[in-house]
């Protein structure tokens, strides 16, 4: 085993902003190699991460690309184990829950190296989910686990694991504070563009269970014609993708006030959604960024892994009654107060000095 050599692996944008918290801190104590999977590839979706938060090149890319979540897995697994068992780190460091957090996790388990899960004990209680699949797997795998809130560690206690267990805050508020000035000063753009702080919404959709099927991402279409808002909709290629084959694409653009757009950057995305008056979304990352901002989120989902949003009135489930958005939107009454759910904007100094020791 190389000792101070640590294997970050990641390979989807969530992960390059969490791993923008992490990677500095964690280099001031020992050896990282950063592993690029390729799940997302294009420089939409990865290398205007790596510019904009300042993350070092990868010292490996197994260039994957994409495919069902089996063959993902399988070119990951085939190509990661031989550089796992090459470089013998005395850690091997996963993030949150795609596929590239799965394969990390189990190469290097199989290997018999020490994993540490960086946003541990995460829990939709939904298995359809694939992410829900993958952060399970990771967390029963893994020899330290991070965890971002108290919810997590008691979803750990329950399922019995509690050696290796860590209460750090959320890396991702790291990256948000420390970026904020700079992602506000983007919106100046869309201001241009006519676009108002408070005067707009904000959609996302990706996940499989949105996407996949036709039926369901018909719904999610209909959904967003019941706005009357202004919105911006960056579109994951996935999603394009889908629309255009299912027929919504045409629908969207047929929406007034609706802006159709590609794959935003960081910066420029947390610069509207700061100044967005609501977010429609089905990601979890966003979720929280919502609530860390202030900014009340209606979820194209039935249930979330940040159970705190919803608790605290934030953030709304539409689930299978995706015609409720437009409602949703109109009777929007955001809470008065939040609470700090999710650490205080030092989660990656404590990520890095665990795994270094």
């Amino acid at each position: 085993m190389s000792p101070g050599v640590v294997v970050t692996v990641v390979g989807a944008r969530p992960q390059f902003v969490k791993a923008a918290a992490v990677s500095g801190p964690l280099r001031r104590r020992c050896r990282e190699v950063l592993v690029h999977t390729g799940q997302h590839y294009d420089d939409e979706m990865s290398k205007v991460f790596f510019d904009e938060l300042g993350l070092p090149r990868p010292d490996i890319h197994l260039g994957v690309g994409s495919g069902t979540h089996a063959e993902q897995t399988a070119r990951m697994l085939e190509r990661l184990e031989p550089r796992l068992a090459e470089l013998r780190p005395r850690c091997v460091v996963v993030y949150g829950d795609t596929n590239t957090t799965l394969a990390g996790a189990l190469a290097a388990a199989k290997l018999e190296l020490p994993v540490a899960h960086v946003e541990a004990g995460l829990r939709s209680y939904d298995r359809r989910m694939p992410e829900e699949l993958n952060r399970v797997v990771a967390d029963h795998l893994s020899t330290l686990l991070l965890c971002p809130t108290e919810t997590g560690v008691s979803n750990l206690a329950r399922e019995g694991i509690t050696r290796g267990v860590h209460l750090v805050g959320d890396v991702m508020r790291d990256v948000l504070e420390r970026f904020l000035p700079q992602a506000r000063a983007r919106f100046e753009a869309w201001r241009a563009r006519g676009l108002e702080p408070g005067g707009f919404g904000l959609i996302t959709v990706h996940r499989a269970g949105n996407t996949d099927d036709a039926a369901t991402l018909g719904a999610v279409v209909s959904a967003i014609e019941t706005v009357d808002d202004p919105a911006v909709f960056p579109v994951h290629p996935r999603t394009r993708e889908a629309l255009k084959r299912d027929g919504g694409w045409k629908r969207l653009e047929a929406c007034r006030g609706l802006r159709v757009v590609p794959p935003l950057g960081y910066l420029e995305f947390l610069g509207l959604l700061a100044h967005a008056r609501w977010v429609a979304t089905d990601s979890g990352g966003v979720q929280k960024e919502a609530y860390l901002l202030g900014v009340p989120c209606l979820t194209l989902r039935d249930r979330t892994e940040w159970v705190e949003t919803v608790a605290d009135g934030w953030n709304t489930l539409l689930g299978d009654d995706l015609g409720r958005l437009g409602a949703a939107v109109r009777d929007l009454r955001p809470p008065d107060r939040r609470h700090d759910r999710y650490g205080d904007g030092r989660a990656g100094e404590r990520v890095a000095e665990l795994i270094a020791s």
